[in-house]
């Protein structure tokens, strides 16, 4: 079964406009986020962990998945279903032995090579982005439905989109072949979360 499925919202305690994260995560939930990623830029590990373990609860509360960025080590800590590197993050071959048995690891991919050598590394899922223009990181690869099309036909895991993703273009890369999409502002910098969450969780039935 495949358990990275649906909508993936990212949680950024910069990009809620001033609302609390933990309450934009549950709303993201109510509306039918199936993951939920712990990721914040600014603040330390120590700050970040009462928020982060909130969230946390809140997913097992409703049966959704809990990532965290970069940190494997908080997500140990928390007790979290895996954690998300980037290709600038420690590598996961040298990851992988600290971890627990079934702790999932998400890898952000550009290329097909990229994802190639991320599915034989052991990743559980890859995410390929930018496929649209965003603001949600500072430093993004571009890339596009075509792009993510090619991943999907090259690899056997489970591929997330993300990367400018709203309700407008959502159908491409559900037509492109996601299994989720992963998103930031379409969801979190909504007037109203929970509604923007269940329209885009509502591409992907059942």
């Amino acid at each position: 079964m495949n358990v990275i499925r649906g909508l993936y919202v990212i949680i950024d305690p910069q990009q809620t406009r001033g609302r609390d994260p933990i309450e934009v995560a549950r709303l993201a939930l109510a509306g039918g986020a199936r993951i939920i990623q712990w990721r914040d830029k600014t603040h330390d590990k120590g700050e970040q962990l009462p928020n982060a373990q909130a969230v946390r609860d809140l997913c097992r509360e409703t049966g959704a998945l809990f990532f965290v960025n970069d940190h494997v080590d908080l997500a140990l800590a928390i007790s979290a279903d895996g954690a998300h590197l980037g290709q600038k993050d420690l590598p996961l071959p040298l990851v992988r032995p600290w971890l627990p048995e079934g702790f999932l690891i998400g890898v952000s991919c550009n290329t097909v090579e990229e994802a190639r050598r991320a599915e034989r590394e052991g990743a559980d899922y890859v995410a390929v982005g930018a496929v649209f223009p965003t603001t949600g990181k500072d430093v993004t690869r571009a890339a596009s439905p075509e792009r993510l099309r090619e991943v999907k036909a090259a690899v056997r895991v489970p591929v997330v989109a993300i990367g400018g993703i709203d309700e407008g273009n959502v159908g491409e890369v559900v037509a492109a072949g996601a299994d989720a999409v992963a998103v930031i502002s379409a969801v979190c910098l909504a007037d109203d979360v929970e509604a923007a969450a269940r329209r885009l969780s509502s591409r992907f039935p059942g």
